[in-house]
């Protein structure tokens, strides 16, 4: 196949064959897999809007990876996170439609996440600026080979399910911080942020780690140079593997849409530039060994049956009659843990209402999920105005967004509580 993206690294599975015994008689099965999706040529990067040249190496590499969970009754549910700044609507649906079509994996039951990282590639369509007028046609090679491998990951992972034990706990981390105060003038005023780590543990029958999936809230924008790397979840999952031999590590982004890691440098004076790496290697460091505490602590067993939903709900806008078919997903299970996804750039108020509303200690709200149309603001930030209330891909969103958005979850929890 012709595309630019690395070989160097096989997809590589973590669980094996899978057994012939009927998942009726085994429990929980899981598999997990990861390949690398890291660009082979410089490519045009995504994140900042200063951007005026392509990349000029790498740093770390890039992954896919993907999880797969099938509960004792036979419900799957497949988890795929990447490296990247996030999937428009037509490359999640083009992900989703193959794999129903090679896999009958429902839409319901495929979550897309994206790191965010603002020093990975552009994916999908894009109008570079004059001059690199041939980068339109690198991303768009990088774009398909980076869905050929998005779906042969998570074949690997359905191909890979065999029994497993789940667990699931939190953790904390504290280097987000709300952005939106951290500017002159604004320090007088609280700033919300969500400074919890979820963290699902995938065992072994024998106890040994085959896979962790654990999510952040804050933007991947601690480096701003031009070597392409995962940001500081890149290097997070990188250290929970290495402690790990054999396991997958997984990041799912949250809503931290508000919020950045800090402190961080991204100047260009020569004497300060190399604290980026470090910051960005020190906050990986924070965020593995949060997860690794909760890893080694007392987690809750995972339970089913396993419950997803699924739909779109068009979201309203302020100086136009147009809507987006804004995307709300729920995997359920049994009565305990649920996870709640949306798309888009979605501010840290989301997270805690949802959360206060079905439960602190169970309920993991992802964002940057099956979409990207933009920054997803709260009431609150559209009152405060500035940079995320700026609005989506209609313009500035009408305050209902909130109260929509909100209601289509507790909808879809309802529908999912069985």
């Amino acid at each position: 196949m012709n595309y630019a993206i690395t070989r160097r690294t096989a997809i590589a599975a973590s669980l094996g064959a899978p057994l012939a015994a009927p998942a009726q008689q085994q429990g929980w099965q899981a598999g997990a897999a990861k390949t690398v999706i890291t660009p082979t040529e410089p490519i045009w990067m995504s994140g900042y809007a200063s951007r005026n040249k392509p990349s000029e190496g790498i740093l770390k590499d890039l992954y896919a990876k993907a999880l797969a969970l099938r509960d004792p009754a036979g419900a799957t549910a497949v988890f795929l996170t990447t490296d990247l700044i996030g999937l428009r609507r037509e490359l999640a649906d083009t992900i989703a439609e193959r794999c129903a079509k090679a896999y009958s994996l429902r839409r319901e039951c495929l979550l897309l996440n994206s790191s965010h990282t603002h020093t990975g590639p552009a994916v999908g369509r894009i109008r570079p600026p004059k001059g690199f007028e041939a980068q339109a046609e690198t991303v768009g090679r990088y774009t398909d080979g980076m869905l050929d491998r998005a779906v042969e990951v998570i074949g690997a992972a359905l191909k890979n399910l065999q029994p497993a034990t789940l667990h699931f706990g939190q953790g904390l981390a504290g280097f987000a911080v709300n952005r939106r105060r951290d500017r002159p003038g604004m320090r007088h005023l609280p700033g919300p942020v969500d400074h919890d780590v979820p963290v699902l543990g995938v065992r072994r029958p024998n106890g040994e780690l085959a896979a962790v999936m654990f999510g952040y809230a804050c933007h991947n924008t601690t480096l701003g140079q031009y070597r392409i790397s995962g940001d500081y979840a890149g290097y997070a999952q990188e250290a929970l593997e290495g402690a790990h031999p054999g396991a997958v590590a997984l990041f799912v982004e949250g809503c931290g849409a508000d919020s950045n890691p800090l402190p961080r440098y991204q100047g260009t004076d020569p004497t300060l530039v190399h604290y980026s790496v470090e910051l960005v290697s020190m906050y990986g460091r924070i965020l593995a060994t949060a997860v690794d505490l909760v890893l080694h602590g007392k987690m809750a067993a995972v339970e089913g049956p396993l419950r997803t939903a699924f739909e779109r709900v068009d979201v309203p806008f302020q100086k136009t009659d147009a809507k987006y078919p804004y995307p709300v997903q729920i995997l359920r299970f049994g009565s305990g843990l649920k996870i709640v996804a949306l798309g888009g750039e979605v501010v840290v108020d989301y997270s805690l209402r949802i959360k206060g509303r079905l439960g602190w200690e169970d309920t993991w709200v992802a964002a940057y999920s099956n979409d990207m149309p933009g920054y997803i603001p709260s009431v609150r930030v559209l009152e405060e105005g500035d940079y995320e209330a700026r609005g989506g891909p209609h313009g500035i969103y009408a305050p209902a967004v909130e109260e929509t958005i909100v209601a289509k979850v507790n909808e879809l929890a309802a529908r999912t509580a069985g």
